[in-house]
């Protein structure tokens, strides 16, 4: 499995905004072969930002890199940048291959 994470520094005056549009925006990752899952975190706050972070599971690296290319990677790019910044600078990129993978019981609530 790969990780694929996008770590974004959002002006706190932006947060709302920031959220709205990920919240509102139409996702087609699971039109995907590969694609496993997607998480969009809320970290911890600093003076000039609040850290985010977009996270994707993918089956494979060569999965995400199919993303990469793909016309729904394109459609869901498209635009960025092109309204007020949210953002301090662009997102920092991470890739993680998964070594080990344990899971919980679920429980209800």
């Amino acid at each position: 499995m790969f990780v694929a994470t996008n770590r974004f520094r959002v002006i706190p005056a932006m947060a709302a905004e920031f959220e709205a549009r990920w919240l509102g925006r139409e996702s087609r990752l699971h039109e995907l072969d590969g694609f496993i899952r997607f998480h969009l975190l809320k970290g911890p706050e600093a003076a000039d930002h609040i850290l985010y972070s977009s996270t994707t599971l993918w089956a494979s690296r060569a999965a995400f890199e199919a993303w990469t290319r793909s016309e729904q990677f394109r459609a869901a790019h498209a635009g960025a940048g092109a309204s007020k910044p949210t953002t301090l600078g662009p997102p920092q990129f991470e890739g993680f291959e998964v070594l080990q993978e344990i899971e919980g019981v679920r429980t209800p609530g």
